[in-house]
């Protein structure tokens, strides 16, 4: 990007690529607006919202977890969510971030439909998964059901496939607590959840696709 500062500001910028300069002025700006909520609306509430950005020369298109969830059907899911389910809410908020930063993720809540074979589909998730996104917390380290069984078999698919696959991400927790419950576990380098939703998910979505957001 450069500046030409004169009393008629000039912006130009160049992209990766292309070797053309292009200035602000030339470039055609986009009438879409996307709504993230976390909260689901009525049909009537939506396009209420529509018609209103209609109204002011808009584009506005709703995004829902319902969307989130109708669209990992469809994609092959980049990272498995790893968590207790008393963790639901962090892992959600992880599990919706990186999905608006289109990086598709194997979570329950998205990837389990009604008569799947909950097995099944986990280790599916599991194998195939670039990275695994573990919510360490003492719900996690006490829970000696599914949690569990997850983490055994990332590891295992670890030291098969010999390269890093787990992303811990800590909640409340200490490093002896990890200790605890696995040594190997601190070899690996986490994020605190104490450092804030966007930044967690930021560095997470860089380690999943090796891109900023």
């Amino acid at each position: 990007m450069k500046v030409d500062n004169q009393p008629d500001l000039g912006v130009a910028a160049k992209f990766f690529g292309d070797p053309d300069w292009t200035t602000f002025s030339e470039m055609k700006g986009s009438t879409r607006l996307f709504v993230y909520s976390e909260t689901e609306l009525t049909i009537e509430q939506v396009a209420e919202l529509k018609l209103a950005a209609r109204n002011k020369g808009h584009d506005l298109q709703f995004r829902s977890p319902v969307h989130a969830a109708e669209r990992s059907r469809f994609e092959k899911p980049l990272a498995f969510i790893s968590h207790d389910s008393r963790d639901k809410q962090i892992a959600r908020a992880i599990a919706l971030k990186l999905q608006r930063w289109m990086c598709p993720v194997w979570y329950d809540e998205f990837s389990l439909k009604v008569g799947d074979k909950l097995r099944e589909s986990i280790e599916a998730g599991l194998k195939t998964c670039k990275k695994c996104v573990l919510v360490l917390s003492q719900n996690f380290f006490a829970n000696g059901g599914w949690t569990k069984r997850e983490f055994d078999s990332i590891f295992t698919r670890e030291i098969l496939e010999q390269r890093r696959l787990v992303l811990p991400v800590w909640v409340g927790i200490q490093k002896e607590a990890v200790f605890e419950y696995s040594p190997s576990l601190l070899d690996v380098k986490g994020i605190s959840w104490e450092m804030g939703e966007d930044e967690v998910c930021r560095q997470l979505h860089q380690a999943i696709t090796g891109d900023k957001p």
